[in-house]
């Protein structure tokens, strides 16, 4: 029996030209072979081919449970993470420089134990609701594994405790029918990967490709240990100045700082993604997909779902508070740019790890239907006049963990095939490493 790896419609070229290469190759190599052995060669080589197809137990062809290729196709599968057992990171120069200085207290104080009890108990309830909403909609939700993130670990290069699996958005990122595991920034995240190996594994088995990114130490030297970042004015300078608290000492990136629109991902330089670890992902997708650093007037740039959140072909939503510099190019193409109404969110309401903005972190189910905030009217509002059914959901209390719909989510497999979005070759847009 032939053993043949699932090619959904719409993969890439170069992948079925690989395969079809190296099965003739196997082939001719073969036939060479067998007409120079002897006779008893030739039986013992039948013999241990016939050993080996006894162990091909998968069917001639079978669907890949991995395939998605932008952010707004039909949903079929999504990984939703976990709130339980969740911990605040200890308060390192990593975790700071992603944070506002309101919350620096509560990281000096909850830093390395469990987030408040009640609020964390309730962020659970909601994201429980959410999966049954998601099941009601005809999508198959599978959830990371419960892992005890009180432990301390220790590398020869820090210590550290956990934090938790609630963001799959952050460290998972299916391009066709690959699951990219990114190596993180911080280090109370180094070994988040463990929830998801279970699911990961289910999936390779069954036909996805599975590649896991350079691992990075995380030693001292990936970090500015002296970044300067007392105000909101200090990082507007330092951002605009390509300053991060990141360096280039080895790659490292979030896979939520990378957003997909089909043969083109736009990827923002952040306080948790290095040109290096850019430049990683730009080679190992080429020559099929197209790498585009675009920046923003950010003075905490970190994950580009909250600022940039593609939502359909030719369709963006772009933060008016961090507008895109490279935003002409998106309107060149033909592209539509929404600007989304301000956040409702209360002021008092708790956002330990992010900013209001998570109203525009929304999940596409498809192209007519987004999962938004219940709170959020006015965001629905604009989504009702773009002509898409609104699936309302409240996770105020999950919000305070710092993500959206988008965060909270990673797609697994949408219906869909590889397309490019815009009338002519993109240009390049920002430098690599």
């Amino acid at each position: 029996m032939l053993r043949v790896r699932c090619l959904r419609g719409g993969s890439r070229g170069a992948e079925a030209a690989h395969l079809i290469g190296a099965m003739l190759g196997r082939a001719v190599t073969g036939w060479v072979q067998r007409a120079f052995q002897s006779t008893s060669s030739a039986a013992a080589a039948q013999s241990q081919r016939a050993i080996e197809e006894e162990h091909v137990t998968e069917p001639m062809l079978q669907e890949c449970p991995v395939c998605s290729y932008n952010e707004w196709d039909p949903l079929e599968e999504v990984i939703v993470g976990r709130a339980e057992n969740a911990r605040v990171p200890p308060f390192t120069v990593e975790v700071k420089a992603n944070t506002y200085e309101k919350n620096w207290p509560f990281y000096q104080k909850y830093g390395g134990q469990s987030f408040p009890d009640d609020h964390l108990k309730k962020a659970v309830k909601e994201i429980e609701e959410m999966c049954n909403i998601l099941h009601h909609e005809g999508v198959t939700v599978r959830r990371p594994e419960p892992i005890d993130w009180s432990l301390e670990y220790k590398t020869p290069d820090f210590i550290s405790s956990g934090m938790y699996a609630a963001m799959p958005r952050d460290i998972l990122m299916v391009v066709g029918n690959e699951i990219i595991e990114a190596p993180m920034a911080w280090r109370a995240r180094f070994f988040e990967y463990r929830a998801y190996r279970p699911l990961i594994k289910e999936y390779f088995r069954k036909g996805a490709k599975w590649t896991t990114a350079p691992k990075p130490t995380m030693a001292n030297e990936l970090y500015d240990q002296d970044y300067p970042m007392h105000t909101v004015e200090d990082r507007h300078k330092l951002a605009a100045q390509g300053k991060f608290v990141t360096t280039e000492h080895e790659p490292c990136f979030d896979a939520a700082d990378f957003i997909r629109a089909g043969r083109d991902l736009f990827v923002q330089r952040s306080q948790v993604t290095n040109y290096m670890g850019i430049e990683w992902m730009r080679r190992h997708l080429a020559p099929d997909y197209n790498i585009h650093i675009i920046s923003f007037k950010d003075p905490n740039p970190m994950h580009i779902d909250a600022t940039f959140n593609i939502i359909g072909p030719g369709l963006v939503l772009s933060n008016p508070d961090r507008p895109c510099h490279q935003i002409d190019m998106f309107k060149k193409a033909g592209w539509t740019v929404v600007k989304p109404p301000t956040p409702l969110i209360p002021d008092d309401h708790p956002l330990w790890m992010s900013s209001k903005w998570l109203s525009m972190n929304v999940l596409m189910l498809d192209e007519k239907r987004v999962m938004v905030d219940a709170n959020e009217e006015t965001i629905q509002k604009m989504f009702e006049n773009l002509g898409i059914k609104t699936i309302k959901v409240n996770i105020r209390h999950a919000n305070s963990l710092g993500g959206g719909f988008h965060c909270w989510t990673t797609d697994v497999r949408r219906r869909g095939t590889l397309q490019s979005y815009f009338p002519l070759a993109m240009p390049e847009i920002g430098s690599f490493y």
